[in-house]
């Protein structure tokens, strides 16, 4: 969704139509459960947190500054949910985070679900949850809304409030403690030495 056509779609919601509602939830559930899935890795909680994220940014819209995407105002809110559920909870990363990441996708996406039954996406889902685990929260953050959400450096940098030279710092460091993490794995290691053979 274009910053024009969110800012319409948000002066209808505004106006109490429910259709725009449906439509702005729409455009950005997917990636909002995919990003709080990947934080928490755990689906039950991602769901909670991007329901009540939804209920709070819509019901409280009229606070929503249109000088920002309302997708970095909306994971903004997600994420101070998931900050308070984290104080209760520690994350564990589930095997099965792919397979409800692409339960969750779009039909427009479905012809990629079969690929996420192969095995080597299974190595590949395991390869990264490992690397996952063993970045900071501010790290998994980043290569998050980068990598899986398309996120631009600017976008990341205004919604974790911090400089765009630090958001490449957490990129190129979590990337080196990622392929760290799956190089110390004695399951994994193997592996990726077959695959780049």
């Amino acid at each position: 969704m274009t910053p024009r056509l969110e800012r319409a779609v948000i002066r209808k919601v505004l106006a109490g139509d429910r259709a725009a509602a449906e439509t702005l939830i729409k455009a950005h559930q997917a990636s909002l459960y995919a990003y709080m899935l990947r934080m928490t890795g755990r689906p039950d909680i991602a769901e909670d947190v991007v329901q009540e994220a939804f209920f709070r940014a819509l019901t409280h819209i009229e606070r929503y500054d249109n000088r920002f995407r309302f997708s970095t105002w909306l994971f903004t809110i997600a994420k101070r949910l998931y900050v308070n559920a984290s104080q209760r909870l520690t994350p564990t990363f589930d095997s099965d985070i792919v397979s409800a990441v692409a339960a969750r996708r779009d039909d427009d996406r479905a012809p990629m679900r079969p690929m996420f039954n192969s095995e080597s996406t299974s190595f590949v889902h395991e390869a990264v949850q490992t690397g996952l685990g063993a970045l900071s929260t501010d790290q998994r953050e980043a290569v998050v809304l980068f990598y899986q959400l398309s996120w631009p450096i600017e976008q990341i940098a205004t919604y974790l409030d911090q400089p765009e030279g630090t958001i490449k710092s957490h990129l190129h460091r979590a990337r080196a403690r990622m392929r760290d993490a799956i190089e110390a794995s004695e399951v994994l290691a193997p592996r990726v030495q077959e695959l780049l053979a």
